[in-house]
Protein backbone atom coordinates (compact mmCIF):
# COMPACT_ATOMS: atom_id res chain seq x y z
CA UNK A 1 0.00 0.00 0.00
CA UNK A 2 1.25 3.90 0.08
CA UNK A 3 2.69 5.12 2.93
CA UNK A 4 2.69 8.57 4.22
CA UNK A 5 6.30 9.86 4.48
CA UNK A 6 7.24 13.72 5.63
CA UNK A 7 10.55 14.95 6.87
CA UNK A 8 10.31 17.50 9.87
CA UNK A 9 12.61 19.53 12.12
CA UNK A 10 12.36 21.43 15.27
CA UNK A 11 13.09 24.49 13.41
CA UNK A 12 9.53 24.44 12.15
CA UNK A 13 7.19 23.48 14.75
CA UNK A 14 4.17 24.57 13.68
CA UNK A 15 5.12 22.29 10.71
CA UNK A 16 6.04 19.67 12.95
CA UNK A 17 2.61 19.51 14.87
CA UNK A 18 0.91 20.37 11.23
CA UNK A 19 2.54 17.12 9.92
CA UNK A 20 2.08 15.16 12.90
CA UNK A 21 -1.69 15.54 12.54
CA UNK A 22 -1.79 14.82 8.82
CA UNK A 23 0.03 11.99 9.43
CA UNK A 24 -2.21 10.58 11.94
CA UNK A 25 -5.25 11.22 10.05
CA UNK A 26 -3.95 9.10 7.08
CA UNK A 27 -5.70 6.00 6.53
CA UNK A 28 -2.36 4.15 6.52
CA UNK A 29 1.19 3.84 7.69
CA UNK A 30 3.15 6.80 8.49
CA UNK A 31 6.35 7.72 8.50
CA UNK A 32 7.93 11.09 10.21
CA UNK A 33 11.78 11.73 10.16
CA UNK A 34 12.57 14.32 12.28
CA UNK A 35 16.12 16.11 12.13
CA UNK A 36 17.57 15.44 15.22
CA UNK A 37 20.59 17.41 16.69
CA UNK A 38 23.15 15.90 19.07
CA UNK A 39 26.57 16.67 20.98
CA UNK A 40 28.48 14.45 18.49
CA UNK A 41 27.57 16.91 16.15
CA UNK A 42 30.24 19.34 17.70
CA UNK A 43 27.62 22.07 18.98
CA UNK A 44 26.62 23.61 22.17
CA UNK A 45 22.78 21.53 22.69
CA UNK A 46 21.69 24.80 24.28
CA UNK A 47 21.47 26.07 20.69
CA UNK A 48 20.39 23.34 19.18
CA UNK A 49 16.85 24.58 17.81
CA UNK A 50 19.61 26.88 15.83
CA UNK A 51 21.78 24.34 14.45
CA UNK A 52 18.31 22.53 12.92
CA UNK A 53 17.27 25.90 11.35
CA UNK A 54 20.65 25.94 9.50
CA UNK A 55 20.58 22.42 8.30
CA UNK A 56 17.36 23.44 6.99
CA UNK A 57 18.11 26.67 5.54
CA UNK A 58 21.20 25.49 3.95
CA UNK A 59 18.70 23.14 2.53
CA UNK A 60 20.63 19.92 3.65
CA UNK A 61 17.09 18.85 5.41
CA UNK A 62 14.16 19.29 3.34
CA UNK A 63 11.51 19.74 4.86
CA UNK A 64 8.72 17.63 2.96
CA UNK A 65 5.32 15.68 3.25
CA UNK A 66 4.62 12.85 1.08
CA UNK A 67 0.44 11.94 1.30
CA UNK A 68 -0.49 10.01 -1.48
CA UNK A 69 -4.23 10.79 -0.34
CA UNK A 70 -3.66 13.73 -2.28
CA UNK A 71 -3.77 11.68 -5.31
CA UNK A 72 -6.64 10.74 -5.37
CA UNK A 73 -7.99 14.53 -5.26
CA UNK A 74 -5.91 15.08 -8.19
CA UNK A 75 -3.47 16.77 -6.37
CA UNK A 76 0.39 16.30 -6.37
CA UNK A 77 1.12 14.18 -3.26
CA UNK A 78 4.50 15.71 -2.72
CA UNK A 79 4.66 18.47 -0.74
CA UNK A 80 7.61 21.08 -0.60
CA UNK A 81 7.70 22.93 2.98
CA UNK A 82 11.03 24.15 2.50
CA UNK A 83 11.96 27.92 1.26
CA UNK A 84 14.58 27.89 -1.06
CA UNK A 85 17.99 27.41 0.34
CA UNK A 86 19.49 30.94 2.07
CA UNK A 87 22.65 29.94 3.23
CA UNK A 88 25.26 27.52 2.04
CA UNK A 89 25.76 24.30 2.66
CA UNK A 90 29.25 25.38 4.19
CA UNK A 91 27.45 28.16 6.69
CA UNK A 92 25.84 25.09 8.20
CA UNK A 93 28.57 22.97 8.17
CA UNK A 94 31.29 24.69 9.41
CA UNK A 95 28.87 25.57 12.62
CA UNK A 96 29.31 22.16 14.17
CA UNK A 97 32.72 20.87 15.14
CA UNK A 98 32.13 17.03 13.25
CA UNK A 99 33.06 19.53 10.10
CA UNK A 100 35.43 22.02 10.97
CA UNK A 101 37.36 19.25 12.17
CA UNK A 102 38.07 17.61 8.94
CA UNK A 103 38.49 21.39 7.44
CA UNK A 104 41.82 21.90 10.38
CA UNK A 105 43.19 18.59 10.00
CA UNK A 106 42.79 18.05 6.25
CA UNK A 107 41.70 21.43 4.73
CA UNK A 108 42.17 19.90 0.84
CA UNK A 109 40.33 16.71 1.41
CA UNK A 110 37.53 19.02 3.40
CA UNK A 111 37.79 21.89 0.21
CA UNK A 112 36.83 18.40 -2.28
CA UNK A 113 34.12 16.90 -0.08
CA UNK A 114 32.39 20.59 0.69
CA UNK A 115 32.28 21.49 -2.77
CA UNK A 116 30.87 17.54 -3.60
CA UNK A 117 28.57 18.45 -0.79
CA UNK A 118 27.41 21.84 -2.09
CA UNK A 119 26.30 20.87 -5.55
CA UNK A 120 24.60 17.15 -4.05
CA UNK A 121 22.62 19.37 -1.91
CA UNK A 122 21.48 21.87 -4.71
CA UNK A 123 20.83 18.77 -6.79
CA UNK A 124 18.30 17.42 -3.96
CA UNK A 125 16.90 20.77 -3.80
CA UNK A 126 16.09 21.07 -7.42
CA UNK A 127 15.10 17.77 -7.66
CA UNK A 128 12.25 17.76 -5.09
CA UNK A 129 10.97 20.96 -6.32
CA UNK A 130 10.88 19.94 -9.45
CA UNK A 131 8.93 16.47 -8.26
CA UNK A 132 6.53 19.36 -6.13
CA UNK A 133 5.47 21.63 -8.75
CA UNK A 134 4.70 18.46 -11.27
CA UNK A 135 0.96 19.11 -11.74
CA UNK A 136 -1.50 16.03 -11.87
CA UNK A 137 -4.37 15.91 -13.88
CA UNK A 138 -6.41 13.88 -10.75
CA UNK A 139 -5.35 10.29 -12.04
CA UNK A 140 -7.48 10.36 -14.82
CA UNK A 141 -5.89 9.20 -17.91
CA UNK A 142 -6.52 12.06 -21.41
Amino acid sequence: GNVYVARVSLANPAHLVRTMIEAEAYNGPSLVICYSHCIAHGINTTFGIEAQKKAVNSGHWILMRYNPARIEKGENPLMLDSKEPSISFADYAYSENRYRVLKKTSPDASATLMAEAEEDTRRAWNLYKAMAEIQTNGGKSE
